[in-house]
C-alpha cells in the first residue's frame, strides 16, 4: 500500500510540474514562459523590441527588474547622451546585426513602465556599435530573460542633468 501511495504521489507531482511548465504567455509581438522567479521572453521576427518588452512588462505588472538578451536585428536606433545640451543624439542603422548583448532595467516614470536598455550590436564586418537602445526590430531571433523584483522603483527627471534618476523616497 505504501508503494502504491508513493507511485501515486510521484505521478501527481510529475503531472503538476508538466502542467506548470507548459504555461505559455502571449502578447503583442512576444511569447514567454515563467521559470522560477524569471521569465524567458521571445520577441517575434520583425517586431519592435521596445514595444514587445514594454507590452510584456505591462501585461505581467512588472514594476521593477532587470533585462538581458541576445538576438538579431535589421534596424536599430541608438542614442548617445550629450551632457552639454542635455539631449540625446539618435542614429539609426539599417543593416543586419547581431545583438551580442542587451542589458537594462525596468522602472516607472510618471506611473508608466520604463525600459532603460543598452545594446552592443555586431556588424557583418565584425565591428561593434554600442549605446542606449531607442528601439530595434528583430530580424531572426530575439531572446530575453527578465528578472522581476518584488518592488516598485521610480525614476524622476533631474532637470540639472537632464536625465531620469532613481527616487527611492517614492
Amino acid at each position: 500500500m505504501k508503494k502504491t501511495a508513493f507511485i501515486f504521489i510521484t505521478l501527481l507531482n510529475i503531472i503538476a510540474m508538466n502542467t506548470t511548465a507548459q504555461t505559455i504567455l502571449k502578447g503583442k509581438g512576444w511569447t514567454a514562459r515563467k521559470v522560477d522567479n524569471a521569465y524567458i521572453v521571445s520577441v517575434a521576427d520583425k517586431s519592435s523590441i521596445v514595444n514587445a518588452l514594454t507590452d510584456f512588462v505591462t501585461s505581467q505588472q512588472i514594476r521593477a527588474g532587470q533585462i538581458t538578451g541576445i538576438g538579431a536585428v535589421n534596424e536599430a536606433t541608438l542614442r548617445f547622451f550629450n551632457p552639454d545640451t542635455k539631449k540625446y543624439v539618435d542614429k539609426t542603422f539599417n543593416e543586419q546585426m547581431e545583438v551580442s548583448n542587451l542589458s537594462g532595467n525596468i522602472s516607472e516614470v510618471e506611473g508608466k513602465p520604463m525600459l532603460h536598455l543598452h545594446a552592443t550590436l555586431g556588424k557583418s564586418d565584425y565591428t561593434a556599435l554600442a549605446g542606449h537602445l531607442q528601439d530595434a526590430h528583430v530580424r531572426g531571433a530575439g531572446e530575453f530573460f527578465i528578472y522581476p523584483l518584488n518592488s516598485r522603483v521610480v525614476k524622476v527627471k533631474n532637470e540639472n542633468v537632464g536625465l531620469n534618476f532613481y527616487d527611492f523616497e517614492q
